[in-house]
């Protein structure tokens, strides 16, 4: 059995006697199944109680780690019998090892002298998409309404980081932008977005999409809008627009979330196909679950139960880092000869 700490992932502790009937047991106390953490499997144990909250309070990490090191399980928790653990899928002949884990590979320069525009740079993607493009050499005009985490952000990056402030559905955003880019813009990463709340459209809650349709749709279009007559001028750039699984199927979130990731992937190839010869290129990256604070806006009774039967699917949660890989590969030169394309970044989901 490996030395297991809160940065091991997930499947090291369900697979550990005594903190696997400890989890095992937590899940039961729920109305869960083991089934629930198949996406997590290869989350760091600390980064599943980041994303968990109050649902994983800390005394409980306190307590798996004690389980592992007494190979006990504390008194007063529930715990699944040792033999409530998953069965093991049957045996196909090969040996399968053990995923390695992923190790970011900064490429040092490969945005040196380009300033890229990063919206929802305060937090999840947006912010690891940022940091990646200072690491590489870029200056980032970091977009969020966030103003603590742009704050926070700066002071972690430094000069290279521009800080908006700005809702980037307020027509006058656009401007701001601009004036912080000093009027060049080489990319343009549209990350922000909001979840709706699993709503079918029986359900759809007139706030909830309208919202939704301002900050997915309505935004990326005035940003886009404003930094390609530059782009053309200067004789290209990079668009990215971060779509979603829900932009591919019809089962990964609700009526309103699904329908502006559609309309996003639209706008996306519309514009490649307008400006294809120019030099703008402009593509979208389509997550599929990943460790972010993105939150759902509540969950409406009869579509979240749909969604949820689908979402057992899901091959595993991905890193933010793991998506900015992805998105700044699209923003960067090295995606020369790449229009128009939506590149899922969902570890298999859509292949499913």
């Amino acid at each position: 059995m490996p030395n297991i700490t809160p940065a091991s992932p997930l499947r090291d502790w369900l697979a550990h006697p005594a903190a696997g009937q400890v989890l095992r047991g937590l899940l039961a106390s729920q109305g869960q199944s083991e089934q629930a953490l198949a996406p997590a499997l290869g989350l760091p144990l600390e980064q599943l109680v980041k994303m968990a909250g109050d649902k994983f309070p800390p005394e409980l990490v306190d307590a798996l780690v004690t389980a592992v090191e007494t190979g006990r399980v504390p008194e007063g928790l529930p715990a699944a019998p040792a033999e409530a653990a998953a069965a093991e899928e049957p045996d196909s002949g090969i040996e399968i090892g053990t995923p390695e884990p992923w190790t970011e590979q900064v490429t040092p320069g490969r945005f040196a002298h380009q300033t890229v525009v990063v919206t929802g740079a305060a937090s999840g993607i947006g912010r690891a998409v940022a940091s990646r493009i200072v690491r590489e050499g870029g200056r980032v005009v970091a977009v969020d309404v966030a103003a603590d985490g742009l704050a926070a952000l700066a002071a972690d990056l430094g000069e290279a980081v521009v800080p908006v402030t700005a809702d980037i559905t307020a027509p006058a955003s656009a401007d701001a932008v601009l004036a912080a880019a000093a009027g060049r813009v080489d990319a343009l990463a549209n990350v922000a977005g909001v979840m709706d709340d699993d709503a079918a459209v029986h359900e759809v809650d007139d706030s909830i999409w309208e919202r939704v349709m301002r900050i997915n749709v309505d935004g990326p279009m005035r940003l886009m809008r404003a930094v390609v007559p530059g782009m053309l001028a200067a004789g290209g750039g990079r668009i990215v627009n971060i779509v979603s699984e829900a932009a591919l199927r019809g089962s990964a979130a609700g009526a309103a979330y699904t329908t502006s990731k559609h309309a996003l992937v639209g706008l996306t190839k519309s514009s490649a196909y307008q400006y294809a010869g120019t030099g703008v290129q402009v593509n979208a990256v389509a997550p599929g679950a990943v460790a972010t604070g993105i939150q759902l806006a509540g969950a409406a009774v009869y579509g979240s139960a749909r969604t949820a039967t689908m979402r057992v699917a899901i091959p595993g949660l991905a890193m933010a880092e793991e998506l900015a890989a992805s998105i700044t590969f699209l923003l960067s030169k090295d995606a020369v000869n790449i229009n128009g394309a939506i590149l899922p970044s969902d570890g298999g989901w859509s292949a499913a």
